[in-house]
């Protein structure tokens, strides 16, 4: 496959944080191709199964998790790279690495995270992906972190756009190891920031109306999902409800890709280097303004009537409850930690409350429940809804 002359080059990387030594390195991979394959093997990645995507510890084995989340926005990320031309390992690592920060009960989590880190710097779950992938995964003998190709970090840390003013994780990391942050990232990533989108915004919606919270009559209040409903009952009418609401969200994705393909095939044109896409003056990975008007509207209506719904607000609010006792906990009685953390644990703030969070961060929603269980002597309620 014949890569455009703005793709990301593995064998132009800016290279690693730490030298290695290569001698032994195993199999004819390219430079991205082992970022990811660090990341797959990382016990962050796999954690990531047991953190919610919507709906906290859900009892359901069909609802996605943080982890089912991330392969299905890698698997988007390397269709629409693979038809832009772009490094698809550089796009898929990024895809499944982007969540790795998220801590236990999704936004919620990270609300109480923010909150008790208020006045030591705050929290962030998308500096904090950077800080467990460059810091706090550390299986290799000769450097901490994983160690991943800078293209990957700079991604990471900027795949929402530009970076003004880091907060003090992305700041450490980034005084360590420049990402040039003021700057657009590669295409690659911005790839992976619009899969990101196009994945929840339509997987969401399956998994709203699996567990009941949205009803197919309130989706067709959208007029262009409604009008693709009505072309699949045309086109199925012996199908099932469930096999036409399955159609419809492909059809869907199918939809919002294609367009992403088109419109930033059209962006791009007449940009011969990475180095161009960095130095343009606005994202070039996008929707077009037709499909980002449904696209705002789409998510409206996820907001008020799925992650707004009251009962998900409950829950929310007993997550939040669970992440700020467990922080206060551990700050009263370090022995409550287990013995590694504890060990490590520094005695001057703020490095002390961090510590906290990075421990906090890295749970699973099923671990936190345990936790709150094992220090407090019963589990917490209200927390599931599916």
């Amino acid at each position: 496959m014949t890569l455009a002359p703005y793709a990301a080059d593995p064998a132009a990387s800016r290279g690693r944080e730490f030298a290695e030594d290569r001698e032994g390195a195993r199999g004819p991979r390219s430079e991205f191709q082992r970022d990811r394959d660090r990341i797959v093997h990382s016990i962050a990645f796999r954690r990531l199964k047991a953190k919610t995507q919507v709906f906290i510890a859900p009892d359901g084995d069909h609802y996605r998790t943080r982890l089912t989340h991330s392969i299905e926005v890698a698997q988007i990320g390397r269709v629409i790279a693979r038809a832009l031309g772009l490094d698809e390992d550089l796009t898929e690592a990024l895809c499944l690495a982007h969540d790795i920060g998220h801590p236990p009960f999704g936004h919620a989590g990270e609300e109480a995270l923010r909150e008790a880190m208020a006045i030591r710097g705050g929290f962030d779950h998308n500096a904090h992906t950077l800080r467990v992938l460059m810091r706090l995964e550390s299986p290799y003998c000769d450097h901490p972190g994983l160690n991943l190709s800078w293209e990957l970090l700079e991604g990471l840390a900027k795949h929402n756009g530009p970076v003004a003013t880091p907060n003090w994780a992305l700041g450490e990391l980034d005084e360590a190891f420049p990402l040039d942050l003021g700057a657009w990232p590669s295409l690659e990533a911005q790839v992976a920031a619009i899969a990101d989108d196009i994945a929840y915004d339509n997987h969401d919606i399956d998994d709203g109306l699996r567990a009941g919270f949205l009803v197919l009559e309130d989706l067709l209040e959208l007029p262009p999902i409604a009008a693709q409903y009505r072309a699949i009952e045309a086109r199925y009418p012996g199908a099932s409800n469930d096999q036409r609401l399955r159609e419809l969200v492909r059809s869907r994705i199918g939809l919002m890709v294609n367009d992403v393909i088109e419109t930033t095939r059209a962006n791009a044109q007449g940009l011969r280097s990475v180095a161009d896409i960095r130095a343009h003056p606005a994202p070039l990975a996008g929707f077009s303004p037709a499909m980002a008007e449904e696209e705002r509207a789409l998510k409206g209506f996820m907001y008020e009537r799925l992650y707004y719904h009251p009962e998900q607000l409950t829950a929310a609010s007993h997550a939040r409850d669970v992440v700020s006792r467990l922080f206060a906990a551990y700050d009263q009685d370090p022995g409550a930690l287990p013995d590694e953390w504890r060990a490590a644990l520094p005695e001057e703030e703020p490095e002390r409350s961090r510590h906290l969070a990075d421990f906090i961060a890295g749970m699973t929603d099923r671990f936190a429940i345990r936790e709150c269980a094992r220090i407090f002597g019963r589990a917490p309620e209200g927390l599931r809804n599916v």
